[in-house]
This record gives structure tokens, sequence and C-alpha cells, in this order.
């Protein structure tokens, strides 16, 4: 396959398709504990709604996996595309607590299956020489929808309340459907490779890519532990900083960093990534321990985008290349798991640091992660290391 047809019509849409999906639901998350609380629901139920979606995530990450090594990508994501669009138009009605967590959980099962088959289909559609840049766009289209659209979601409720601006997620969500209703390839699946085991077995994980979502999930929770604290670090330890400037510089980065470095992807081995990313994350948790000005929380997240954000897009290519086609969908799901767990316990493990430790240990703490990395990659270097496409 030659370089020009390598970002066909099929691709385009979906990483179009794959951008509004993502957007579907960041332009939710930021206003759904609020809102819950808004018809009447406690804190702690706010906290439950805002937490159900990732859980019913988390869970059905295996069968997501199973199911879309196993039917048509197309089919399974327009069916997920469905789901969004219920959730957010549910959003916009919803009245009481328990239909509003009943919409987040629909809203994880089409989260949950348009993260797996979007990723899953657009890997089919490249060749193995060229997985690794052909993921980091993808990986830079859901970063644009993380970044883009909550300051959006913010923006409009502001101007217009919460229900009005759900509608954007709404229109996401159509958008979606209707890109891949566009896609030429139905996505079918692969015939599974014979081997001694049945065909037809159920795995929970793609074991080649436990690893891989285990390094993640350490990678990710420094970075969901700052997602959720550090305002509050900001404002507990009387800084002058600008810190909602924090992502904005985090995304950016971010969007440069794969970009000019997505060649790279298919012919620099594991290793190699992981070291780089291992330092730039001592950067990014150091400069965030002795914040003391602007110039260091930009540092700080450079460090992380380079850590974290670098890292995502690695292990992904590198889980989709040492399995067989086949199974791509497990190991897709495989490696989201380590996402959900890292998305889930960097805010639980940030609140706990804080509660027990003085907080000038938050960051230096979360350094332990690191040596943790090191030893699951020396366990597994030479598997992870021949994934480099020859």
């Amino acid at each position: 396959m030659t370089k020009r047809h390598l970002y066909g019509r099929n691709i385009i849409l979906i990483l179009a398709a794959s951008f509004f999906y993502i957007a579907s639901a960041m332009f939710i998350n930021p206003l759904i504990t609020g809102f819950a609380k808004g018809i009447g629901g406690s804190t702690l139920m706010a906290g439950i709604v805002a937490g159900i979606m990732n859980i019913t995530s988390l869970f059905l990450r295996p069968i997501s996996g199973q199911l879309t090594d196993k039917f048509s990508k197309k089919r399974l994501a327009s069916v997920g595309g469905l789901g969004l669009l219920i959730a957010t138009i549910g959003y916009t009605v919803v009245n009481n607590t328990a239909w509003l967590l009943f919409f987040r959980v629909v809203n994880g099962v089409g989260y949950v299956l348009c993260t797996v088959c979007m990723a899953t289909w657009m890997a089919s559609l490249l060749p193995r020489d060229k997985i690794g840049s052909g993921m980091g766009i993808y990986g830079l289209m859901n970063a644009l929808g993380m970044a883009i659209a909550p300051a959006l979601s913010i923006a409009l409720y502001q101007r217009l309340g919460y229900r009005k601006a759900f509608i954007a997620a709404v229109v996401c969500s159509v958008l979606m459907i209707l890109l891949v209703q566009l896609v030429g390839d139905q996505g079918a699946p692969q015939a599974p490779q014979k081997t001694g085991k049945s065909a037809h077995q159920l795995r929970i994980v793609q074991p080649k890519v436990f690893p891989l979502a285990m390094m993640l999930m350490l990678f990710a929770i420094p970075y969901f532990a700052t997602q959720a604290y550090i305002v509050s670090y900001v404002e507990t330890l009387h800084l002058n900083v600008a810190v909602g400037a924090f992502f904005p510089i985090y995304a950016a980065f971010l969007i440069i960093l794969r970009l000019s470095l997505r060649s790279l992807f298919d012919t620099v081995a594991f290793g190699k990534f992981l070291y780089v990313s291992l330092l730039s994350t001592v950067i990014g948790l150091l400069a965030l321990t002795h914040l003391t000005n602007d110039i260091l929380l930009g540092v700080a997240a450079l460090g992380i985008a380079g850590g974290y954000g670098l890292m995502f897009s690695i292990c992904q290519a590198t889980a989709l290349l040492i399995v067989p086609e086949s199974e791509q969908g497990l190991a897709n799901s495989t490696f989201y798991i380590g996402m959900d767990l890292g998305m889930s316990m960097g805010p639980m493990i940030g609140g706990l640091l804080k509660s027990v430790f003085p907080l000038h240990l938050f960051y230096p703490i979360m350094l332990v992660t690191l040596p943790v990395i090191w030893l699951i990659y020396f366990m597994n270097r030479r598997s992870l290391n021949s994934a480099v496409a020859r």
C-alpha cells in the first residue's frame, strides 16, 4: 500500500467519526456532576452519576473486544453511536437522578463499543508497517476531541444552561452515526488463526497486551490525579500560577509530538520511546512538585504530555502489532482496560494521598509508579521491542 492510499476516504471518515464520538462524551463529562445536583441529586449521587459511565465501560471492555473480532465493525460502531445518541437526548429531557443513571449506563455502553470498534476498524485498514503512524493520527483526533469539547461545553453552559449545552453532544452523536454510514469498508472480522485452542474460547484479556495495559495504567495515574486535583493543589498551596493553562499547553504539545514523531512510531523500538517517556514524566512531576511560576507550569504540562500522552499512542500501536489481526479487537479492549483503570484510580489515589500525606509530597510519591513501569517493561522487553515493523 502506497503513501497515497494511506489516508484514503474510508480512513478519513473513520478519523472524523472518532473525533465526534469522543467529543460527544467530552461535552457531557465537565457538566454532569453539576447537572445531577441541579435536578436534586446529592453530592454523593453526583459522583456516582459521573463515574458510572467509566465503570460500565470498564466491565464491558472484554465483551466489546470479543464482539469486535466476531462481527462487522461498521455495524457495532453504528450501535455504539446509537447508544451515544439515546443517552445525549436523554440528558436534555431527564428530570431525576434515577433516569440520569440509566442514561449514563447507556452512554457507557455506546462509548465502549465506539472506542474498541473505531480503533480496531482504523487499524484493520492500515498496512502493518504503518500502524504506528496511523494510530498516532487516530490518537491525535481523540486528543483534539478531549481538548476542544470540554472548553466549548463549559462556554455553552455559561451562556445557555445545561440542557441546551447538551444539544451539542446530540449533534456530535448524529454526525458520528452519519459518518460511519458513509464508510465503504464494512470492517468484516478476520478469520482466526488455527491454534490448538478453540476459536470460540471466551477470553477476558489478550495476554500479550496485558503488560502494555498495566504500563499505560501506571502512566495514566499521575495524569488523571493531576486532572482531578491540580486546581485544588494550586489553591491550597496559594501558588501564583495560571493553572487553567495547564491542559491547553498539554494538548498543544501532544498534537505537536504526535504529528512530528508519527513516522518514528513504525521504526523505533518500544523501549527507546519508553525511556524518553519515563524521563519526561520525571521532569513533569518534579516541575509540579516545585511549582512556583508559569514557566514551571508549562514544563510540567510538557513533561506529562511526553509521558502519558506519548505512551498512549505507542502502547496502542504496539498492542495491535504483537497480536494476530483476528485478535485486534481483544487487543484494543485490553489496552483500554489500562486506560479505564488509570482514569478511575488516578483520582482515588490522588484523594488518598491528599488525605494521608502533606500536600508537598503529592507528586513525589507518584514517582513510585515509574520503577514499576520499568520492571514490567524489563520482564517483557523482547516481545515489546520485536513489534517494530522492519
